[in-house]
């Protein structure tokens, strides 16, 4: 099911069963994963959030042809809906697998992983729930396992979990495919002082303008905004 997203502060329109494990994939892609786990485990719910339309519909086709009621997918930014939308403590686990590295240093900063995505994810995440990450690119890897993850001390590093091919993503598929090394790695929610996420604030360069660059060919055109 396709969640809509009524009130974009507030908690997601959908009622998870209080004691009911919940589960979050970020960049679900066409769901080749969490449809899997969702089949497996009828007791549990599932939410994948994607950024790609195309990808959004087949997760929804493809719910629908196995008939699973216990998978939901949200098109959204994976930062903003675990600052904003997810339960606090209800997830038991979050599956990162295969983010946009962004490799060149200038773009660092948009990279999922940071003190924000961390500082949102412990509040989502219950008491000993899981982060599982996985990664082609071992410079992320490393950036995730030396730098992001020993900066908090909310986190601790656990065993990944161990999936065979049944349950690899498509990406990951076609890289083992291609003989490529995976890294994987996973850290557990440790107890900790409760805060409150406060609300985000956009960067000057981030706000919204009178008009966007379109290019076409090898010229920009600026378009008026709707």
């Amino acid at each position: 099911m396709v969640i809509s997203v009524t009130d974009p502060c507030r908690p997601l329109p959908l009622e998870f069963t209080p004691g009911r494990p919940l589960e979050v994939e970020v960049g679900c892609g066409k769901g080749r994963f969490l449809t899997g786990r969702a089949a497996s485990h009828p007791e549990m719910d599932f939410l994948g959030i994607e950024r790609m339309l195309g990808r959004v519909h087949s997760f929804d086709e493809k719910c629908r042809r196995m008939k699973l009621t216990n998978a939901h997918v949200l098109r959204l930014e994976a930062l903003y809906t675990f600052w904003y939308l997810l339960p606090a403590h209800g997830v038991r686990t979050a599956y990162v697998f295969f983010p946009d590295p962004w490799p060149k240093r200038k773009h660092h900063s948009h990279r999922l992983f940071g003190p924000l995505f961390l500082r949102a994810l412990w509040k989502r995440l219950a008491r000993g729930g899981r982060i599982e990450f996985a990664t082609d690119h071992e410079e992320y890897f490393r950036f995730v396992t030396e730098e992001c993850f020993p900066a908090s001390p909310l986190f601790g590093r656990v065993e990944p979990m161990e999936r065979g091919p049944d349950e690899w993503t498509e990406f990951e598929t076609r890289f083992r495919g291609q003989g490529m090394p995976i890294f994987s790695a996973a850290w557990e929610a440790l107890p900790g002082e409760e805060y409150e996420l406060e609300p985000m604030t956009v960067a000057p360069e981030d706000e919204p303008r009178e008009g966007i660059a379109r290019r076409i060919g090898r010229k920009y055109v600026l378009e008026e905004s709707a």
